[in-house]
Parts: C-alpha cells; structure tokens; sequence
C-alpha cells in the first residue's frame, strides 16, 4: 500500500476541489495513483471533480498572426510568471512577432522559431536580454500554423488568455466571427466525434458505469446508461454538435447553423493560457517566517 502524503491530498484537492477528506479516501483506494484518484472522486462526485481541467494555471498571452487573405497564419503561447508582465508591451510584441515568423516562415518547433531572425538578432536572443531586463522568465511554449482550405478567421478573448483561429468555408463574414467567438465561450474539445480520443470516451463509459452501479442500477441497464452518458458527453464537447451560444431558440445546433448559411468548418484550434501547466501557488506566511527563522539563525 503506497504512503498518502498530505502533499498528495492538497494536489488532488487542487485538482478537483473535493473535500480533503474524500481525497484521502479516493487516494487510498487508489493506492496512491492520483488520475486512478481523480476518477473516483468523479464517480462519487460528478462533474464537479474535473473541474480544474480547464483551470487557467500560468500567466502570459496568446497571439495570432493572420495573412490578409486569410488562406495563412498562425496561433501562438508564450507564457510568463506574472500577469503583470503578460500586459507589458515588449512582451507583447514579442508574442505578437513571434506570431508573425511562424505564419510566415512555418518553423517546424519552438526550437526553430527561437532560432529564426528577430531584431538584431534571434527570437532567443531577443526573448533572454527582455528577461534580463524585466527580471522575470518567459517561454514560448506552443504554436499551431495554418495553410486554410477555407478562410482563417481568428479571434482573442479574455486579456489575450484565450485565443482561437476556426478555418470557414463559405458565408460571411459575421458568421465566421460568431462561430471564433462560440468556441473561446464553449470550448469544444474536436469537430465531431471522430476527433474525440477513445481513451476520453472509455473514461467516460467507465465513470458512467461505476456512478450507476454506486447509485444502485440494475447491472442490465449499465451499458445503456454509458451510452447515453457519452453521446450526452459527446454534444457537450464537439463543435458540430454544440447548440449555438447565440441561438433565438436555444436548440439551434452549430451544425444546423452552418447548414442555413451553406458553410461548414475545415477544422479550428483554441488555446487556453497556461492550460494544463501546473501553477506554483506562494504561501506567503510560510515564506515570512521561514525568512525570519534564518534571520534568527545568524543571531
């Protein structure tokens, strides 16, 4: 049986924002296997346990850089410590240049943008004399390029912390900016259900079962029950299949609107900033009587 720290208990509690108590046990019952946790604590607690999967956990901006025909461009994360540095302006036009390089220049990896030439010199150089100036470190961390087969329209919410570029075929383009601003408010996981994981959907099925045999369903009717919980699972996370966020009625489906408008969707991309990256949380008291504990320590 693996030893459940109280460090393991508050990540898991950081993750789901389960009582910590319900952390212990589901860690126990896990042997100390923290997604094996995470899982049970979504079974006994519902969606209220992955929560946190959608957490904004580091600070910085996302960036776009769009030709002026559309048919090109690119979406980009660079990533700081603080938020405060995030708004400041050479930081931003360093995302936004990066931006630019990839959409121009397609670089094929963090690694090879940094390389390319920027200012008086490169991307890297350029990034490491603004963190000696500014005195805090910054990354580019991801970046996504397109070639359209439609038109790239793209669209930035939230401070910069979300960003999206949705490839449209056909309309207009109002529509195009309604469907970029869907996306950034319901955050859909794929297109359709050809571009959810199955690994996703077994979690599901599997959440749904073991939820079903807790609340005491008939074992014949479990198979049904996770069924019905993915393809429920399935309309909340694929675009195509999500209703409209400015739907009249309410039932109008993304995919019924593009039909109306004779468009469709080639695929998008939507960054979160910091999304998955593990945020360093400072406990203040801590560090203020570990300093004066050392100031004592030199009396």
């Amino acid at each position: 049986m693996a030893a459940i720290t109280a460090g393991m208990v508050a990540e898991l509690r950081g993750k789901t924002d389960a009582p910590m108590m319900e952390c212990k046990k589901a860690l126990t019952e896990a042997d100390g296997d923290m997604a094996k946790a995470e899982e049970i604590l979504r079974v006994k607690l519902g969606n209220k346990a992955s929560k946190a999967a959608a957490r904004i956990a580091a600070e910085g901006i996302v960036a776009v850089s769009i030709s002026a025909d559309g048919k090109t461009g690119a979406i980009i994360e660079v990533n700081s410590e603080t938020d405060f540095v995030a708004k400041n302006d050479e930081f931003i036009a360093l995302a936004n240049g990066c931006a630019a390089l990839v959409a121009n220049q397609g670089p094929a990896d963090v690694a090879a943008l940094s390389a390319l030439p920027m200012g008086e010199g490169t991307v890297e150089s350029t990034r490491s004399a603004l963190v000696g100036k500014i005195g805090e470190n910054m990354s580019i961390r991801r970046f996504t390029r397109f070639e359209a087969k439609g038109k790239l329209v793209p669209y930035i919410h939230g401070g910069a912390k979300v960003g999206v570029v949705v490839d449209v075929i056909g309309g207009d383009e109002q529509l195009g900016k309604d469907l970029a601003m869907h996306i950034a408010a319901s955050k859909p996981k794929a297109l359709d259900a050809s571009g959810v994981s199955a690994e996703l959907l077994d979690t599901e099925r599997r959440v749904a079962i073991e939820k079903a045999r807790a609340d005491n369903k008939p074992e014949a009717m479990l198979e049904k029950i996770a069924e019905g919980t993915v393809q429920k699972y399935l309309k909340d996370v694929t675009l195509l299949a999500q209703v409209f966020v400015k739907a009249e009625d309410g039932k109008q489906t993304i995919e019924q609107l593009l039909k109306a408008k004779g468009a469709s969707v080639a695929g998008f991309t939507l960054y979160m900033v910091g999304e998955g990256i593990e945020k360093k949380v400072d406990d203040f008291a801590a560090e203020v009587a570990a300093q004066a504990a050392a100031a004592a320590a030199k009396k």
